[in-house]
């Protein structure tokens, strides 16, 4: 089947489309590792209802902006979609499926407008997360022809669109300290890992200089077993001051800490880590949530909170409190609200005695607050919120309605859930002062964006 390229799309895809059928339509065909205005000979992988999915046998027509990937795993790893586009070129794309994406969803226009933060495009990463294999593993694939026979342990990711084990040695965007880490434990064959450990997340502190490790252990795992491998990897790799186990279960894509019903296991050495940044020291506990890149966490913080102040701030789905610390300094009352067993630590750990936390969920703090309770007596000088991937949703953004802030900056790691949930804030009357996107994820498809409402 030969396609032509329209654009790239959230998502990671190129959109093409058929030739129109007997019916006089055609059917949009998404693509992976292409460029706008490419033509390809593709092969059809999936077809539903009104789309399909293929891949490239050959590149027919080349775009003149495709380049050579650094990563050797490149279009076999899952976790990279643009290392065949330059990196101003990546900014480029992801600025235009931000922009059209608010103004397909939402209406909303922003021209020119936004704002663009680059990162570093290599090595940016503070935390990654790792499958394990072991020749002898319970559970998962076997050991390949393609992995450490000779030591019987592998690290790596799963291959793009599969659950199939791809080992890797390095990864690129991941820090220089994770990956001495992969190199070093590899070469170690695994010292010795216990088959029950699945995967293992490597989280890193703002110098790059110590690590802390996270395993994931499939049942009936021995407890004595774990406590000893974390003794040996901790006098071994002594960059890691700390390991904490936990059971497996896969994370959704909504979840920002391991999942309710994935239990703590054994911890040995250090259980946080300190994280410092322009704008104040964190804690940061093993599992709980804080921004990936490295480089670019003091110019999010400092786009959210500069120029605000006043009486009262709520910070919804505070973490550990990266803007709350900020906000504090600022506001003479500022509520954080965070529902994560693990993050809830963190948060009264970072901020200062002044600040309400509240462990409970966004949707239901605002049920509970009508605008007549102290000290929402009037409304909020400013709401910051920063969801995950799924959005704020109905119940939240009808209660912002209602609560009528005056400043809303709403951070988004999905455009889509975005639009639909800035589309009700512009309706009632808020218009968006400033726009911005941070490139929180270069080589892939990820967007971060910020935006700045007043009412």
């Amino acid at each position: 089947m030969l396609l032509s390229i329209e654009k790239l799309i959230y998502g990671g895809d190129g959109l093409a489309r058929t030739s129109p059928g007997p019916d006089g339509r055609s059917m949009a065909v998404f693509v992976p590792f292409v460029l706008p205005e490419e033509r390809v000979e593709a092969e059809l992988l999936q077809s539903k209802p009104g789309f399909a999915r293929a891949t490239v046998t050959q590149l027919i027509k080349e775009s003149p902006d495709r380049i050579a990937p650094y990563c050797p795993y490149f279009q076999q790893c899952g976790g990279c979609h643009y290392q065949h586009i330059p990196y101003e070129r990546q900014l480029e794309l992801k600025t235009d499926i931000l922009r059209e994406t608010l103004q397909r969803i939402a209406k909303i226009d922003l021209n020119d407008g936004i704002r663009v933060h680059p990162s570093p495009p290599w090595h940016y990463r503070n935390r990654t997360r790792l499958q394990i294999r072991t020749r002898n593993a319970r559970t998962g694939p076997a050991l390949t022809s393609n992995d450490n026979q000779e030591t019987g342990f592998a690290l790596g990711y799963y291959r793009f669109a599969s659950r199939e084990f791809l080992p890797v040695r390095e990864c690129p965007i991941s820090s220089p300290s994770i990956n001495l880490i992969i190199a070093r434990l590899t070469e170690l064959g695994g010292l010795d890992c216990p088959h029950a450990v699945e995967e293992i997340e490597l989280f890193t502190n703002a110098s790059d200089e110590q690590l802390l490790a996270s395993a994931f252990c499939a049942d009936g795992v021995n407890v004595k077993d774990l406590a000893r491998w974390a003794e040996v990897l901790r006098r071994e790799l002594p960059n890691i001051s700390g390991v904490t186990f936990f059971s497996s279960r896969q994370r959704q894509p909504s979840e920002v800490d391991p999942p309710p019903g994935q239990k703590l296991l054994a911890q040995s050495g250090a259980t946080a880590m300190p994280y410092r940044t322009a704008h104040g020291d964190y804690q940061v506990s093993a599992g709980a949530f804080f921004q990936v890149n490295r480089h670019l966490v003091d110019k999010l913080v400092s786009v959210v909170t500069d120029g605000a102040g006043g009486d009262t701030a709520l910070d919804l789905y505070a973490g550990g409190g990266l803007f709350t610390l900020p906000l504090a300094r600022s506001f003479h009352h500022t509520f954080a609200v965070e529902a994560s067993h693990l993050s809830l630590p963190d948060l009264r750990h970072n901020v200062p005695v002044s600040v309400k936390v509240v462990g409970t969920r966004t949707e239901d703090y605002l049920r509970s607050h009508p605008l007549k309770s102290r000290p929402l007596r009037k409304r909020p000088d400013l709401v910051v919120l920063d969801p995950p991937r799924t959005g704020a949703g109905k119940v939240v953004i009808r209660s912002l309605v209602e609560l009528k802030p005056q400043r809303v900056r709403y951070i988004s790691c999905d455009p889509a859930t975005l639009a639909r949930d800035i589309a009700p804030l512009v309706s009632a009357g808020y218009r968006i002062e400033e726009a911005h996107l941070f490139d929180l994820f270069p080589q892939t498809f990820h967007i971060e964006s910020v935006m700045l409402l007043a009412c």
